[in-house]
C-alpha cells in the first residue's frame, strides 16, 4: 500500500514539473556573418492560451540585454528580428551577436526557459604581433600574437625562418635544443632563458577554420651576449665626467669666476658694533674719567 502511494506521488510530482515545458530546436547554432538565422522555441499547451514570451541576450563578457520584451523588439533590435509563434528570426547577424539567447515562457500556471548558443562565424584578420628586434642572452623574452576579429577565437602557430615551430620542441630531435614555451590559444611564445640559437626571423599565424589562415609580419630577433667591457667602460667614463665637473667647480670658485654665493673665499666680513656708554661712566671727582662700560666688537 505504501509503495503504491509513493509511486502515485512520484508520478504526480513528475507530471507537475513536466506540464510546463519549453523546447528549442537546436541549442547550438553557427552561422556566417551577415547571414540570417532562425531560433526555434516552442512550449507546451499547459501554459495556457496567451503566455508571456521574452528573449534575452548574454554576450561573451556576461552582459545581458533584452531582445524581445512586452510583445515587441527592444530598441537596438527593431527592424533586425521577427518573433513568431514558435521562434525568433534574425534578418542578418554580425559578430557582436555571438552569445547566449534565453527563450523564457511564463504564465500564471508555470514558467520555463531554454538557452540557444549562437556563434557568428568570422574569418581571422591579420594578427598583430610583438617581436623584439634585439635581446641579450639569458633574458626572459615574450613574443605575442593576437587576432581581434576571428570567431570562434583563433588559435596560433609560430614560425621561425619560415619553418613552423612545434608546440612541444622536446618531442622533435631538430628542435630539442630550443627551450621556448608556446601557447596556441593566446598566441604567446616565451623564451625563459633566450640563447643565440634563438636568433632568427619570426612571424605568427592565426586560424579558426573560417577562411584562410592569416599571417603577421616577420621580424628578425637578434640575440647578443652582454657587453661587459662596454658596461665597464661606460661606468669609467661616467666617473671621469663627474670628477672633471667637480674639479671645474672647485677651480672656478678659487679663481672667483662663480657668483659670490658659490665662492669659497668671499666670506662676509664681521662688522664692529659700537655701544653708547652708560650714564654711570662719570668723572670720579679727581679729574679722571672712569669707564664702566666697554666697546663691543
Amino acid at each position: 500500500m505504501l509503495t503504491f502511494v509513493f509511486v502515485c506521488l512520484s508520478i504526480s510530482v513528475t507530471g507537475l514539473h513536466a506540464a510546463f515545458t519549453v523546447t528549442v530546436g537546436n541549442p547550438s547554432v553557427k552561422v556566417k556573418e551577415n547571414e540570417g538565422v532562425d531560433f526555434k522555441c516552442s512550449y507546451t499547451a499547459d501554459f495556457g492560451s496567451s503566455p508571456r514570451v521574452e528573449w534575452k541576450f548574454r554576450d561573451l563578457k556576461g552582459s545581458q540585454t533584452l531582445v524581445y520584451f512586452d510583445n515587441k523588439p527592444t530598441g537596438m533590435y527593431e527592424g533586425r528580428i521577427t518573433v513568431y509563434n514558435g521562434g525568433l528570426k534574425f534578418n542578418k547577424v554580425t559578430r557582436a551577436d555571438t552569445g547566449d539567447y534565453d527563450c523564457e515562457v511564463s504564465a500564471n500556471s508555470g514558467y520555463d526557459e531554454k538557452t540557444i548558443k549562437l556563434t557568428v562565424l568570422v574569418p581571422p584578420s591579420k594578427p598583430v604581433s610583438r617581436i623584439p628586434a634585439s635581446v641579450t642572452t639569458g633574458s626572459n623574452v615574450h613574443l605575442s600574437c593576437f587576432d581581434a576579429d576571428g570567431s570562434p577565437p583563433s588559435t596560433y602557430r609560430w614560425y621561425k625562418q619560415n619553418t613552423p615551430l612545434p608546440e612541444d620542441p622536446t618531442k622533435f630531435p631538430s628542435f630539442k635544443n630550443l627551450t621556448y614555451k608556446m601557447n596556441v590559444f593566446n598566441g604567446n611564445l616565451e623564451f625563459p632563458s633566450v640563447s643565440k640559437l634563438d636568433t632568427g626571423s619570426y612571424f605568427c599565424e592565426a586560424s579558426n577554420g573560417e577562411g584562410a589562415p592569416q599571417r603577421g609580419d616577420a621580424v628578425r630577433m637578434e640575440v647578443h651576449d652582454i657587453n661587459v667591457g662596454g658596461i665597464v667602460a661606460g661606468v669609467i667614463v661616467a666617473l671621469l665626467a663627474v670628477g672633471l665637473l667637480l674639479f671645474g667647480l672647485w677651480f672656478a670658485s678659487k679663481k672667483g669666476y662663480l657668483p659670490s654665493k658659490f665662492s669659497l673665499h668671499n666670506k662676509p666680513k664681521q662688522q664692529a658694533v659700537y655701544t653708547q656708554p652708560r650714564t654711570d661712566d662719570i668723572d670720579d671727582g679727581d679729574g679722571e674719567f672712569r669707564q664702566k662700560s666697554s666697546f663691543i666688537v
